[in-house]
């Protein structure tokens, strides 16, 4: 199919003059895309016309009464908003009528946020963008001070921007917790075993009488207690001990 001649092109666009229909043309880059009634199409040159399909915006600023306002696009359900809780507050782009303050759009208290998916304040606070929150009056006591609360859905992003993945996290809190036990069976073995020397101490004094006294040997460091201890050389009691 040969391509229509610019004459023919002119032609076509003064029948459309003529008909009371302004077009434009958009630029020379779009050579064969024209504006009519604010409607960009292109020209098939075949005879016909096509109308361009245009992105959909997310945002859009639109003019009312002299001043300036925002259009927002719904994430949830596509239509434009001018304003909502979501938007306003955490500038996450959902209107109030798609809001589902129960489950997807539920908030979280900057403490359980941080407990809950190991995040440090430089995870909330610094990294960009800086996680947005409201501040809420804490419900179990007035006098306390304001509650920081966020909105869970980022804190999830936030996490797996942190970590990687939700596996991830859960493998660190898997190691934390492992620690966590670790730490507090040696606290308790510790506790134990001095429980136990006091009682062999106690016992050796009933029989042994008031006038005993211990004649410790040298001190000695015990690596797995983290501790120091020293042992009587007559009784064999042990005195654990801590040096700072």
């Amino acid at each position: 199919m040969s391509r229509i001649s610019e004459d023919d092109q002119q032609s076509k666009r003064l029948k459309l003059a003529s008909a009371g229909v302004v077009t434009e043309k958009i630029s020379p880059s779009k050579a064969n895309v024209i504006r009519i009634a604010g409607q960009n199409y292109i020209d098939t040159e075949g005879g016909f016309l096509i109308e361009e399909q245009s992105k959909p915006k997310e945002k859009e600023i639109i003019i009312e009464n002299g001043d300036f306002t925002e259009e927002y696009k719904c994430l949830q359900c596509s239509r434009e908003f001018l304003s909502s809780f979501l938007q306003k507050s955490f500038d996450y782009l959902v209107c109030d009528g798609c809001k589902d303050s129960n489950d997807k759009h539920s908030l979280i208290t900057r403490t359980d946020a941080k407990a809950q998916y190991l995040l440090k304040d430089c995870d909330i606070d610094k990294r960009e963008p800086p996680l947005k929150f409201i501040l809420r009056k804490n419900p179990h006591n007035s006098n306390w001070g304001e509650m920081k609360l966020y909105l869970h859905l980022q804190v999830e992003n936030r996490a797996i921007e942190v970590w990687g993945s939700f596996e991830k996290l859960e493998e660190a809190h898997e190691a934390r917790e492992e620690k966590r036990i670790k730490a507090k069976t040696k606290r308790y073995n510790k506790n134990l075993k001095a429980l136990r020397m006091e009682v062999r101490s106690s016992i050796f004094n009933k029989t042994s009488g008031p006038k005993h006294e211990h004649e410790f040997g040298p001190e000695k460091y015990n690596e797995d207690e983290d501790i120091y201890y020293r042992t009587c050389l007559t009784c064999k009691f042990v005195e654990n001990f801590e040096k700072m």
